[in-house]
């Protein structure tokens, strides 16, 4: 145990070495594994994805119109360590005490949108819409390092990173959504959507409504990767938990269909209707025009691409940007015609509360 304890102090002192250098970086561990990985970019150029060939490790925006940021192997030194399921690595309880200085009209804000929302998909113009707000806390002190500590101790099930690029900022999180993993030719991914509370059990019972926003995503998903996967299974809707919430999940899984077909089937599936809505275009053109600020990374998807002939990658949720001192938390929720502004409001403090939790 002291050797794993000096191993994991020599990667995370690198770490902040790296970020202390200012070069750009992403650490990350998968859910339910023990291996922390990090790839550290050897100039402080911005490099995009260019083909879906490439190996190395992507970010995307929401706007999937944006460009992809893309830290390769051939420009990155990588390294790993171990973090044993039952380990708990050292974190100082807490940063500085912060400031909400969101707007104090937030949540009239947020309401307001929510019912906009409604009252559009009950024109007929969409049947789902997933709204989204952002929280910024400002910090006297700021220890990023240990943030990372405890996102890693307190969400196992969930792919916990740290992004950093000196032109275009920090970000970490600890999503719960798994947008694709790709072994050789086979192809798995989730439904994910319906949100309550954890209360100390996942034997709950769903509303119609949760219910049905499930079955959106479910249905969206099975019904566009039909071009390119075959032999297609689904399990039945099931309960998870992700941190402080608990989540409507159905696997999906397949085989592919062809080989170079990653690009298509990334841009087929996102973005998803768990972070955008359906129909997606329609649903994601109100939520660019209404919504009233640039997603930017919240909802678009991190992770590893063809690496060791495997690709996973995660839909950027329960995340946070860090700028100038102010944590920007994003969260947002799924709205459908049975939406109660109120309950949605509430739905989007209990997702903050995910990465207060760490702060």
């Amino acid at each position: 145990m002291k050797q794993l304890q000096k191993e994991l102090t020599t990667f995370l002192d690198e770490i902040s070495r790296v970020y202390t250098s200012n070069f750009p970086f992403v650490v990350f561990r998968k859910p339910n594994e023990e291996l922390i990985t990090a790839y550290v970019q050897n100039s402080k150029e911005v490099h995009y994805l260019n083909s879906y060939n490439e190996q190395g490790f992507v970010f995307s925006p929401f706007n999937k119109v944006e460009k992809k940021v893309f830290f390769s192997v051939e420009n990155c030194e990588i390294f790993s360590s171990k973090i044993p399921s039952e380990f708990k690595l050292n974190a100082a309880l807490s940063n500085s005490n912060f400031e909400n200085i969101s707007a104090k009209n937030s949540k009239e804000k947020h309401i307001k949108l929510i019912k906009k929302g409604i009252d559009f998909i009950k024109s007929k113009e969409a049947e789902k819409i997933v709204l989204s707000r952002k929280e910024e806390l400002k910090f006297k002190e700021f220890d990023v390092i240990n943030t990372l500590k405890k996102m890693l101790n307190n969400y196992k099930n969930a792919f916990v990173y740290l992004w950093y690029h000196p032109t275009i900022g920090l970000w970490m999180g600890a999503t719960p959504e798994r947008l694709i993993n790709l072994s050789e030719n086979k192809f798995t991914t989730m439904a994910l959507a319906g949100t309550q509370l954890y209360k100390n059990t996942t034997d709950v019972v769903w509303k119609e409504k949760e219910q049905q926003e499930q079955q959106f995503v479910t249905d969206y998903i099975l019904d566009t990767i039909n071009e390119c996967v075959e032999n297609i299974e689904v399990s039945n809707p099931y309960t998870v938990k992700a941190g402080n919430l608990l989540h409507i999940r159905t696997d999906i899984s397949g085989t592919l269909k062809s080989e170079n077909i990653v690009e298509k089937l990334i841009n087929t599936l996102h973005p998803t209707p768990a972070v955008c809505g359906l129909p997606k275009e329609i649903a994601t053109t109100f939520i660019l025009e209404n919504e009233g600020y640039n997603r930017a990374y919240y909802s678009g998807y991190l992770g590893e691409l063809n690496r060791n002939k495997n690709t996973q990658l995660f839909v950027n949720l329960r995340c946070m940007e860090w700028h100038n001192n102010t944590a920007s938390i994003y969260i947002g929720g799924g709205i459908t015609m049975d939406s109660i502004p109120s309950s949605e409001w509430k739905e989007t403090v209990s997702k903050a509360e995910i990465m207060k939790k760490v702060l």
